[in-house]
């Protein structure tokens, strides 16, 4: 199979991305994880011949508008990936989950199908297994308790992309102090 890799900047640093002859997006992961990019792309099309050149236009300008704040442009892209059914079906729930809102595991599972809250555990490692950052927004997902449980691509990056979507509050709104008003005043 050939593909395409580009490379985009980002404010969260280097990104790769990978598309078909389509342009459909196949992977989107940081520099700094490229050989989690590369192992994955070896699991899900066995060999591969990887060209370098210049991101597709819609794909790039997608990207810079999100990071720019119109976070609704990603739902336009096209995504393709390979992966078992179970990660498929995750993947393409992430898809829905809109920008802004957060869901957890559990919901994620029972919006599935699946009703054992045991189902949570495969559900988290399709949900780390996702070949494509933030277009497949497995960000959004976080444990019922509101923790940032792990990120692929770091808990300090997906802490920057829910605040950067206004879906946590930052660190600085964290720390103010809540002031209670007064009857009257």
């Amino acid at each position: 199979m050939k593909l395409v890799m580009s490379q985009l900047d980002s404010p969260l640093g280097a990104m790769l991305l990978v598309t078909d002859a389509q342009q459909a997006v196949r992977a989107l992961d940081f520099a700094d994880h490229k050989a989690r990019l590369h192992r994955g792309l070896r699991e899900h099309y066995g060999e591969t011949e990887l060209v370098e050149a210049p991101a597709p236009a819609e794909v790039a300008d997608a990207l810079a508008r999100y990071f720019d704040g119109e976070w609704e442009v990603l739902n336009a892209l096209c995504t393709a990936t390979a992966g078992s059914e179970l990660q498929r079906r995750v993947w393409a729930a992430l898809r829905r989950i809109p920008a802004n809102t957060t869901t957890t595991y559990g919901k994620l599972a029972r919006e599935l199908g699946f009703d054992d809250p045991r189902a949570a555990i495969a559900i988290g490692a399709a949900n780390g297994a996702n070949p494509i950052a933030i277009i497949v927004p497995c960000h959004r997902v976080i444990a019922s308790n509101g923790d940032l449980k792990g990120y692929a691509w770091g808990v300090h990056r997906k802490r920057w992309l829910l605040e950067h979507e206004k879906a946590i509050a930052t660190r600085e709104q964290e720390s103010v102090p809540q002031t209670a008003m007064l009857p009257g005043f």
